[in-house]
C-alpha cells in the first residue's frame, strides 16, 4: 500500500443555490470535472445550520427547501491550488474548507 499526501476542498453551499441553469454544485463538480482534477462527491445534508443561523431540516413536517449539500474533492494539493480561481469566478459559492490529507493507494 502507498501513501500519499493530498488536499480536500469541501465546499458547503445551499441545495437550491444556482449558477445559471445548474444547481451550484453540479457546477463546481463541472468545472472539477473539466479541470480533470481526481474526483468529485456530493453529499445532501439531512440537517444544518449556518451563518443566518436558521435551521434548515430534511424531517417531514418542517417548512425548510433548503438544505446543505457538500462538495467535496480529493487530488495533490498543488492541482487544487490551481482549481480555487474557479471557485472564485463563481461569487459566493458557501463555505470553502482546506485539508490536508493522506490517501492510500492500493
Amino acid at each position: 500500500m502507498t501513501i500519499q499526501p493530498a488536499r480536500r476542498l469541501t465546499v458547503v453551499v445551499d441545495e437550491d443555490a444556482r449558477h445559471g441553469h445548474r444547481a451550484l454544485y453540479e457546477e463546481i463538480v463541472h468545472r472539477a470535472h473539466d479541470a480533470g482534477l481526481a474526483g468529485a462527491s456530493v453529499f445532501r445534508g439531512i440537517e444544518g445550520f449556518g451563518a443566518s443561523r436558521q435551521l434548515h431540516t430534511s424531517r417531514l413536517l418542517s417548512l425548510s427547501s433548503t438544505l446543505p449539500v457538500m462538495v467535496v474533492i480529493v487530488d495533490a494539493a498543488e492541482r487544487i491550488e490551481a482549481f480555487l480561481p474557479q471557485l472564485d469566478a463563481l461569487g459566493r459559492v458557501g463555505r470553502v474548507v482546506l485539508e490536508d490529507v493522506e490517501v492510500h493507494l492500493p
